[in-house]
């Protein structure tokens, strides 16, 4: 309780400023009040207070401080305060919001409800914001998935009358390459929207022309700063990062009391549109902008016909007008139709294959233009990086495919290598700013699903001596050879060979070492394995060999180590037949 009491007294503890200039506009239109802390934004730094800005910097603002609509809510409110949101179709036009816009609002309310409950974001709130940067997405035009369209669009931020931001997302979002732009229903210009975008309706792609997407990232950037939009001060801080201008604060918070006091739902594509744009003035020097509620300067205008021509200095020797100095020609953007917008998976499955065999799926990309529609003839470079010998058909590492008509590449076959592991796929397209896109891939060790002997002969050898009969195993999977399989040989003491032996028989590593687990076996052509020669130490008793293959396929067996039986030669039996020799009398 006492940490809630020092932040509400931390961010009251503001200056006046502003609460002053937005009551007193609220007060001059004469519009439904809006309740202002008694201190408002900053603490004394004239653009965290919300003084209008000239210098063409956005000092942060979401919107690039591009312009806006300043229309003012009907004199009538749509009901009386505390009343209701939830009215019925009936009553002022203003206060009637597009179907799609006000569930998007709605939703991104609750959301930070969740993810960030210290901040009591109000969908009022994003309905007034909105209402003011695009007039509720254009009254209303976005599609079934809440996507405007067409694409709602700010002026090229050049520092003609702007400020001047030059092109941060290669045209992306706002197919300009030259300078951003404010993009979609609430305004982002592309690198804020590169910090802040959203995914909230769950297409998989953060879209600042859609409206889900758009205002649950407008709810979010007003949350910033640990800010609690149930406080005054917080809520004029957070409108003002949105634009830096004491006019926008007015406006906005305007048509936030005017939607706290009752709104209603229109169909998608009725709203009122607003008519009256802020009118900021051209740069005063080149490479600066202006805040975007400043008078604009006096143009000269050309002549009638049959009128008088504009009053000017005069040339010298001459009393005609002056015309203002040409300036040269700016570059005009790409159209969004051929900018490079997107890369995405086409669709892509998961990349697995045993080792020695053909990939079955394939990589293959989709190319979009900046305005979200299929671009072909891109061309699309593919790498294999990794250590598993994996390659193209062909036998190469990288191959560029060229989209097609609808926007997709797809390149050839993988052909796995004998190395077991992981490896990476990489699609990159695009100049200046390539996009790029990285599958994960497996390589699996060849497999058995049985072993067995290829004899049933017993394994004898002698104390000290040699086996002098082989090993012989094959190796099947799905009752065919199975070539490449490893195989793991332990001399064991159990069957399930949870136990080694360190005694009895064994084989001979490189040094002539005895060696009792050989892990470097693998099946031929035929799927058959010949063990290396094995060896009997000087214990006699029955030992268990136990062989593993890659993909648990185990067989079992038995090697004897006993001394040859002793055998001793029989004395003849006497010939029946010979005469005993004579006794002496």
């Amino acid at each position: 309780m006492a940490a809630h009491i020092r932040r509400r007294l931390r961010k009251g503890a503001t200056t006046t400023a502003v609460a002053a200039a937005a009551v007193a506009a609220l007060a001059a239109s004469q519009a439904p009040a809006a309740t202002l802390a008694d201190g408002s934004a900053g603490s004394g730094d004239p653009k965290a207070a919300g003084e209008d800005t000239a210098s063409g910097e956005t000092d942060g603002a979401a919107t690039g401080n591009s312009p806006y609509y300043t229309d003012l809510p009907p004199l009538v409110t749509p009901d009386k305060p505390g009343s209701s949101s939830n009215l019925p179709a009936a009553g002022s036009a203003e206060a009637g919001i597009p179907a799609s816009v006000l569930a998007a609002y709605k939703q991104a309310e609750r959301t930070v409800a969740t993810t960030d409950p210290s901040c009591r974001l109000p969908w009022q709130l994003l309905a007034a914001i909105g209402k003011v940067e695009s007039g509720q997405a254009r009254g209303g035009r976005v599609d079934a998935n809440g996507t405007a369209s067409p694409r709602i669009l700010g002026p090229a931020l050049n520092g003609q009358g702007f400020a001047l931001i030059k092109d941060t997302d290669g045209g992306a979002y706002d197919g300009d390459a030259v300078h951003d732009r404010a993009v979609g229903p609430m305004q982002f210009i592309p690198s804020t929207w590169a910090s802040w975008g959203q995914d909230a309706n769950g297409d998989g792609r953060k879209d600042p022309n859609n409206i889900y997407d758009a205002a649950l990232a407008a709810g979010r950037y007003l949350c910033a700063n640990d800010r609690d939009l149930a406080l005054a001060a917080d809520l004029d801080q957070a409108v003002l990062s949105y634009n830096r201008s004491t006019e926008y604060l007015r406006t906005v918070r305007s048509w936030y009391s005017y939607y706290q006091r009752g709104t209603h739902e229109i169909p998608d594509g009725t709203g009122t549109l607003p008519s009256i744009p802020s009118t900021p003035t051209p740069s005063p020097s080149p490479g600066t902008g202006s805040g975007p509620s400043a008078t604009p300067s006096p143009k000269p205008s050309p002549d009638k016909p049959g009128g008088k021509p504009s009053p000017g200095p005069s040339k010298p020797g001459g009393g005609g007008s002056t015309s203002p100095t040409p300036k040269p020609p700016t570059p005009k953007p790409t159209p969004p139709s051929a900018t490079f917008g997107s890369l995405e998976n086409a669709g892509t499955g998961p990349l697995r294959a045993t080792a020695g065999q053909e990939f079955d799926e394939r990589v293959s990309v989709l190319a979009r233009n900046a305005v979200g529609a299929p671009l072909a003839k891109v061309p699309v470079t593919f790498t294999v990086t990794g250590g598993t010998g994996t390659l193209f058909a062909g036998g190469k590492k990288t191959v560029t495919v060229r989209t097609g008509a609808d926007g997709t590449a797809t390149a050839p076959k993988l052909q796995a290598g004998e190395k077991a592991g992981e490896f990476t796929v990489t699609a990159v397209a695009g100049t200046g700013r390539p996009r790029t896109l990285t599958y994960a891939a497996t390589v699996t060790a060849r497999q058995a699903d049985a072993i067995a002997r290829t004899d049933e002969k017993a394994l004898v050898a002698a104390p000290g001596e040699k086996f002098a009969d082989a090993v012989t195993v094959k190796a099947t999977y799905k009752d065919a050879a199975a070539a490449g399989v490893a195989v793991t040989a332990t001399m064991v003491k159990d069957p399930l060979g949870v136990i080694d032996n360190d005694k009895g028989p064994y084989f001979k590593g490189a040094d002539g070492k005895p060696v009792r687990t050989l892990t470097t076996l693998t099946t031929d052509a035929d799927g058959q394995l010949r063990l290396p020669e094995i060896f009997a130490d000087d214990n006699e008793g029955t030992y268990l060999l136990r062989l593993t293959t890659e993909g648990g396929a185990s067989v079992v067996i038995e090697l004897t180590v006993k001394a040859p039986e002793e055998t001793t030669p029989e004395e003849p039996a006497p010939d029946a037949t010979e005469t005993p020799a004579a006794t002496k009398p």
